[in-house]
């Protein structure tokens, strides 16, 4: 019993607060490395499974949506479920459309599809990841200003759109941009690599 072939750990942490968690997190991954046993790690909280993993698996209803590296499953989502699972904050959700072979969030062209003969026109989701977000005067995206919450190193712009599926946007950003946090609205450019579309109907990923 002390040194089975595979452990099954079931929410271990559930009932931790957050620095005893964070400790026993991190004394289970050591132990695990040392012991070398293999270990099934149940959680809710996607950061705990991001840190402490080798491989992950994602399921909603008993389903297995991904497997994989944690980083690859949180690049490489195969679908709007991955995507919102993984990622604290979590991924931002808009409401957009294909058009000429550009993305669109309301009446803006936010983004270039660089092979726009893969995506069919039309309606779609769009998620763009809080680090997806580089605040330009000129930017295509425009957001209605709602607060600005400094955390040292980086800095929470968070703000509102009509087509945003979220109750407020959150774009993590560097400490070194100065917002102003007077402004009523705020633009950004968006990092294709953080930029994700999904079908209106079924969410699974587009690739493009």
């Amino acid at each position: 019993v002390k040194m089975p072939k595979v452990l099954l750990l079931d929410e271990p942490l559930s009932n931790l607060d957050a620095r005893l968690r964070l400790q026993t997190r991190e004394e289970i991954s050591r132990i695990q490395r040392e012991t070398g046993i293999t270990t099934i790690f149940v959680t809710h909280d996607q950061e705990e499974a991001m840190s402490i993993s080798d491989m992950i698996v994602v399921m909603k209803d008993g389903v297995v949506h991904q497997i994989g590296k944690p980083q690859s499953v949180y690049d490489d989502p195969v679908n709007m479920f991955v995507a919102k699972f993984l990622g604290t904050p979590p991924i931002n959700i808009f409401r957009g459309e294909v058009k000429n072979g550009r993305i669109y969030i309301g009446d803006e062209d936010v983004l270039n599809i660089a092979e726009p003969k893969k995506v069919k026109e039309g309606e779609v989701y769009v998620g763009v990841r809080p680090e997806g977000f580089i605040p330009n005067d000129k930017g295509r995206f425009t957001c209605n200003l709602e607060r600005v919450e400094v955390m040292g190193r980086d800095t929470s712009v968070v703000s509102k759109h009509d087509a945003c599926e979220n109750v407020t946007i959150r774009s993590i950003v560097s400490a070194e941009n100065n917002i102003d946090t007077d402004a009523k609205t705020v633009k950004f450019d968006l990092k294709p690599n953080k930029v994700y579309l999904f079908d209106k109907e079924t969410q699974d990923r587009i690739m493009f």
